[in-house]
């Protein structure tokens, strides 16, 4: 008789695109694990990758506003999880793997550092020029969380960002949808945060992909489909006239929320707080976690401490820095003697 995940492969086989990664044809893992009789190797990644603590962390790390507040604001989970969705969309709508597609989605921002890119930027400064989420991501699923995750979800993490490419459509596909999604989300809290208005975006970028949230994602996924569709598969696309419009919605973006100093006002002070940080832990190595003492032994301790702070959720690093540095004000008793 045969088990659930074998018939969960024989589905794929019989239903998806001969451009899709086939899960039965993984190409492993780092350490071979016997099969699961219920789900296939893509679908024990993604519960793997959605179990662990870094995973949890991502709801109180930086988006782009700095340790935002108000509940409406994105969060690195927010996007991870608005980025799975529109990437599980195409996967499908392309017969391709939503579930390597979903695994890929969710972890690829593991890595992320505190507050987001300005703490990426720090680490380049202090540590090494080549930091970046994407290889702290694959470092956090192979050494931090010991995940062991499939070649195709560790290929999919480390290329979602840069010039890189994955090996497998599904890993390009989630690329797209990051940058889909982030462009979107990040218009719509610059919007709920007075730092934009809808009107402030080029009216031709609005005639082209749209006037609303809604309007501008639909655009975007509707156009990577069909240029997909149209060349038989062979590489993710987005129409050109959609592509170059999307690209000079992100630039404006660059140039009027991303720089700009109403949003990105503390991230100085952000960069100040991790680089004190990183100082005293380097000089005071038994102050980090335990269980990454057998990193400061294999690798060193600037590793370590770089592993140690990246970790860290915006408010943890907040008061991590004030119980370090900032003098303790003892109570007074109000009472009289």
């Amino acid at each position: 008789m045969q088990s659930v995940r074998e018939m969960i492969e024989e589905r794929e086989k019989q239903t998806l695109s001969c451009a899709a990664c086939l899960s039965s044809r993984t190409k492993g893992r780092q350490k071979e694990l016997s099969k699961d009789d219920m789900r296939t190797e893509f679908q024990r990644d993604r519960d793997r990758i959605t179990h662990c603590k870094s995973f949890r962390r991502l709801m109180h790390k930086t988006q782009v506003f700095l340790s935002p507040e108000h509940d409406h604001y994105r969060t690195r989970l927010t996007h991870t999880l608005e980025v799975t969705q529109i990437a599980r969309t195409i996967s499908r709508s392309l017969c391709l793997n939503e579930d390597l597609t979903e695994a890929i989605a969710l972890g690829h921002d593991l890595g992320h550092t505190p507050f987001g890119h300005a703490g990426e930027r720090t680490f380049q400064k202090l540590y090494d020029r080549n930091f970046t989420h994407c290889k702290q991501s694959l470092r956090v699923v192979d050494k931090l969380e010991n995940l062991n995750l499939t070649y195709e979800v560790r290929n999919g993490i480390l290329c979602h960002a840069g010039d890189d490419m994955a090996d497998t459509l599904e890993g390009v596909v989630v690329k797209f949808a990051d940058r889909i999604a982030y462009i979107n989300h990040d218009i719509d809290d610059a919007c709920r945060a007075g730092i934009l208005k809808i009107d402030d975006i080029p009216a031709k970028l609005r005639a082209i992909l749209g006037q609303t949230h809604g309007e501008r994602i639909n655009t975007m996924v509707v156009s990577v489909v069909r240029a997909t569709s149209e060349n038989g598969l062979k590489y993710v696309a987005m129409e050109e006239e959609i592509k170059e419009a999307t690209d000079k919605l992100r630039q404006f973006l660059f140039e009027n929320v991303y720089t700009n100093p109403e949003a990105k006002g503390e991230e100085g002070k952000a960069c100040d707080m991790l680089e004190h940080m990183y100082g005293y832990f380097i000089k005071n190595p038994n102050m980090i976690t335990e269980d990454l003492f057998h990193i400061v032994e294999e690798e060193g301790i600037e590793r370590a401490v770089v592993d140690y702070i990246s970790g860290m959720t915006d408010r943890y690093a907040i008061n991590k820095y004030k119980q370090l540095f900032i003098p303790r004000v003892w109570g007074i008793d109000t009472e009289e003697t």
